[in-house]
C-alpha cells in the first residue's frame, strides 16, 4: 500500500476507498479541487470535496509525497493545513483518504510563498468577473498559461463577481471550479476577495441584504482566506478582508459589498473594515511595494458608471484618499467587465468631468517603458505618493461601456477584449501586464521606486570597487563598454564620477568616488 501511495505522485490516481470503516463501499469521487489557500512561507491549506464523507489525507513532500498530515473526521468539505515548511520550496502532494489517492501526479505541486521582505521576481495574476463559463474566460485561463510556460505564479488574486450570476454552490461548481481545476486551482496558491454577485442570493425577498449582513454565502463557505495573520498583515479576523505578504509586496483584499456591525460599508470610514485598513497600513509602512483590491472601482465608465453608482461614487469620495496618503502604489479592481489603467495619479475625488491631468496626474509619461516616445517608468520617489488604478474585470465577462467611455483619468481602455493581468515584481522594480484572450498583451505599464541615486564613496587608492545600478532593465554605463548591471572599478587618487543608465534615458545613477592614498 505504501508503494502504492507513493507511486500515486507520478503516474496519478483518482479514485479511493470513500468509507474506511467500509471495504465495501463505493470508491469516493473527487467533486472538486484540490485548490489552495492561505498559503505563507511555512504553511499551505489544501481543500478538496468529495461525493460521500472520508477520511482527510494529504501527502506532501519536496521530492516525493512521503510526510502526511491527517483529519479523522468523516466529511465531504476537506480541509487539511499543512505546516512546518520551508519558504519558497516547492512540495509534490497528493489528496485523498486514509486508504488510498484521489489526486496526485507530477502537476500536483505548489511553492510556499517568499519569507515576508524577501526582494525576488515574483508573478502574480489578477482575474476579475471571471466566473460565468464562457469561451472567453477559457481563452484568458490559456492565454495567461501559456505566456507563464512554465513560470510559477507566486499567487492569484479573484476580483469579485467570481460565479454568476447569484454566487451559488452550483454556479461556483459550474462556472468557477470546473474551468480552472486542472491547472491554475491545484498548482497556485488563491487569495479571493468578493462582488456584488457572490452576495447575490435570491432565495427571498431581501436575501442579498441579509447576504452582506451576515455574510452566509457560498463564497464565504467555499474559499479559506488568512483571517489571523497568518500570510502576513495583521489579522483581520474576518473572511471578509484580509491582508499577505508575497515577498517584498503587501497585498490588502478587502470587501466593497458585504457589511460589517449590520451597516458598515467600505465607503465608511468609521467602520471595522478601515479602520482595520489604517491599523494594517500603518503597520506594514516598510514594505516595498503595497497593492490593495476590491470588486468596485473608483474610476470606471466601462459596463458600470462610477458617477451614478452608490458604490463606486462613494469610494472614490470617501475611501481611496486613505490609500493614497499611506503611499498604496496599486489598485486593482474589477466589476466594470472592460480594462482600465490611469496613469500615476493622485487626489481625484470627483466626477470625471473635473478630472485634471495636469492637476491629478504625478507624471505624464505612458508607463509602457517600451521606447515609445513619452513612455518612461512611473517613478515614486521618497514621498510614496501616487497611485496607479486598474479595472481588470474582462476574465470571462467581457463588454459594454458608458456615454462617456473611456474615463478621462484613464491612460488606457479597451471594452473589446477579454483579459487577465500579471504582475510581475522584481525588487524595486514593478510591471503589470494585461494578457487578452487571444495571447496579445495590448497594455502593460512599469513602476520604479529608489532609483536615480547618487552615491558618494570613500576609498583607498587601488581598491577594488563594484558599482551596481539601483534599477532593472538594460544598462549604459559611462565607460561606453559595460553593459551589466554592475561593473568593479579600480580607484585611483582623486575624485571621479561614473554614472549608469537604461538605454531609454529614464533613469540614471551616478557615482562620486574620492580615492585617497
Amino acid at each position: 500500500m505504501r508503494l502504492f501511495l507513493l507511486g500515486c505522485l507520478m503516474i496519478g490516481c483518482i479514485t479511493a476507498n470513500a468509507q474506511e470503516d467500509n471495504p465495501d463501499a463505493a470508491p469516493a469521487a473527487l467533486i472538486r479541487g484540490p485548490y489552495l489557500q492561505v498559503g505563507s512561507a511555512t504553511s499551505m491549506t489544501v481543500r478538496w470535496r468529495t461525493d460521500v464523507a472520508t477520511r482527510s489525507r494529504v501527502r506532501y513532500g519536496v521530492e516525493k509525497a512521503d510526510q502526511f498530515v491527517d483529519d479523522s473526521i468523516l466529511r465531504t468539505e476537506h480541509i487539511v493545513t499543512v505546516k512546518g515548511l520551508q519558504p519558497h520550496t516547492r512540495y509534490y502532494y497528493t489528496i485523498g483518504t486514509f486508504t488510498g489517492v484521489l489526486q496526485g501526479d507530477k502537476e500536483n505541486y505548489f511553492y510556499t510563498l517568499p519569507e515576508t521582505g524577501k526582494a525576488a521576481t515574483y508573478r502574480i495574476g489578477a482575474f476579475g468577473d471571471c466566473g460565468n463559463n464562457s469561451v472567453n474566460q477559457r481563452n484568458v485561463k490559456a492565454s495567461v498559461l501559456k505566456y507563464l510556460n512554465g513560470n510559477y505564479m507566486d499567487a492569484w488574486l479573484l476580483l469579485g463577481d467570481n460565479a454568476y450570476n447569484s454566487g451559488t454552490d452550483a454556479e461556483f461548481q459550474s462556472k468557477f471550479f470546473n474551468i480552472y481545476k486542472d491547472d491554475l486551482l491545484k498548482k497556485y496558491p488563491m487569495f479571493p476577495s468578493p462582488g456584488n454577485h457572490d452576495y447575490n442570493d435570491k432565495d427571498f425577498p431581501g436575501a442579498v441584504e441579509m447576504a452582506q449582513k451576515t455574510h452566509q454565502t457560498a463564497y464565504y463557505q467555499n474559499f479559506s482566506m488568512p483571517t489571523q495573520g497568518e500570510s502576513g498583515g495583521v489579522a483581520s479576523n474576518t473572511q471578509a478582508f484580509y491582508s499577505f505578504d508575497v515577498g517584498n509586496i503587501h497585498f490588502l483584499s478587502l470587501d466593497s459589498y458585504g457589511m460589517e456591525e449590520n451597516q458598515y460599508r467600505l465607503y465608511d470610514t468609521l467602520g471595522p473594515q478601515v479602520q482595520w485598513i489604517k491599523r494594517d497600513l500603518e503597520a506594514n509602512k516598510n514594505k516595498q511595494w503595497v497593492v490593495a483590491y476590491w470588486h468596485h472601482p473608483p474610476y470606471t465608465m466601462g459596463s458600470h458608471n462610477s458617477d451614478d453608482t452608490d458604490e463606486l461614487t462613494a469610494i472614490r469620495e470617501n475611501f481611496i484618499r486613505i490609500l493614497e496618503r499611506y503611499g498604496v502604489d496599486l489598485v486593482l479592481c474589477g466589476h466594470s467587465h472592460d480594462y482600465e489603467r490611469s496613469r500615476l495619479m493622485k487626489g481625484h475625488y470627483g466626477k470625471e468631468t473635473t478630472f485634471s491631468a495636469a492637476l491629478h496626474n504625478l507624471s505624464n509619461s505612458s508607463g509602457l517603458y517600451d521606447g515609445s516616445e513619452n513612455s518612461c517608468p512611473y517613478v515614486k520617489d521618497a514621498s510614496g505618493q501616487g497611485t496607479v488604478y486598474v479595472v481588470t474585470g474582462s476574465s470571462g465577462k467581457l463588454g459594454g461601456t458608458q456615454p462617456a467611455f473611456p474615463h478621462n483619468a484613464m491612460q488606457y481602455s479597451n471594452a473589446t477584449e477579454g483579459g487577465a493581468s500579471l504582475l510581475e515584481v522584481q525588487g524595486n522594480r514593478l510591471d503589470l501586464k494585461w494578457i487578452c484572450a487571444d495571447g496579445v498583451i495590448r497594455d502593460h505599464f512599469t513602476m520604479m521606486k529608489e532609483v536615480n541615486q547618487h552615491k558618494v564613496i570613500k576609498a583607498k587608492a587601488g581598491e577594488k570597487i563594484t558599482l551596481t545600478a539601483s534599477f532593472t532593465g538594460n544598462y549604459k554605463w559611462s565607460d561606453h563598454i559595460t553593459t551589466t548591471r554592475s561593473i568593479t572599478i579600480t580607484t585611483k587618487v582623486g575624485t571621479s564620477s561614473y554614472f549608469v543608465e537604461d538605454k531609454e534615458s529614464c533613469v540614471k545613477d551616478s557615482f562620486t568616488i574620492i580615492a585617497t592614498k
